[in-house]
């Protein structure tokens, strides 16, 4: 495994839609680990391979114990609705208030190539909305209600 570097907020390519991952091998398996080593060292709850500076739809997610792959997800359901703080490690130091769902189903494939679905809640469903954001070029500053007053402030 390998630390990435993490691309900042600025760059083009953070507002790129990801494609679908086509093939599942080993080389996919050695960016999955490689996302989930880099969050983990800088702190973070989920990491899309857009960050990393690939254009592929797959996002690791670690909340609690869990360590959650997603490989071409779909929002398929969502439920409710709750407003918390939320952070991203492209954009550093920035934290800002924002609406997302308190439960999603999301259907996505594993590593392997098997489709699974996930029913999470609270803060997991914020971070796999938070990340499935991202491969769609969509950054948590952009869903912030009232831009003039955007919320943002630095992490304490």
């Amino acid at each position: 495994m390998a630390l990435r570097t993490i691309v900042k907020i600025g760059d083009p390519i953070l507002r790129e839609k990801s494609r679908e991952v086509e093939v599942f091998d080993d080389r996919l398996c050695v960016l999955l680990d490689d996302m989930a080593e880099t969050m983990l060292k800088e702190q973070g709850a989920g990491l899309a391979a857009v960050q990393v500076g690939i254009l592929k739809r797959a996002a690791v997610i670690k909340t609690g114990n869990v360590l959650y792959e997603i490989i071409n997800p779909v929002i398929i359901k969502s439920e409710g609705s709750m407003n918390d703080s939320e952070g991203c490690l492209s954009i550093p130091g920035q934290k800002g208030e924002l609406e997302r769902p308190k439960t999603v189903v999301v259907r996505a494939h594993d590593r392997k190539g098997q489709l699974k679905e996930y029913t999470v809640h609270e803060f997991t469903a914020r971070a796999f909305c938070h990340e499935i954001d991202h491969m769609n070029g969509i950054l948590f500053t952009d869903k912030i209600k009232q831009p003039e007053k955007k919320g943002l402030f630095k992490r304490k």
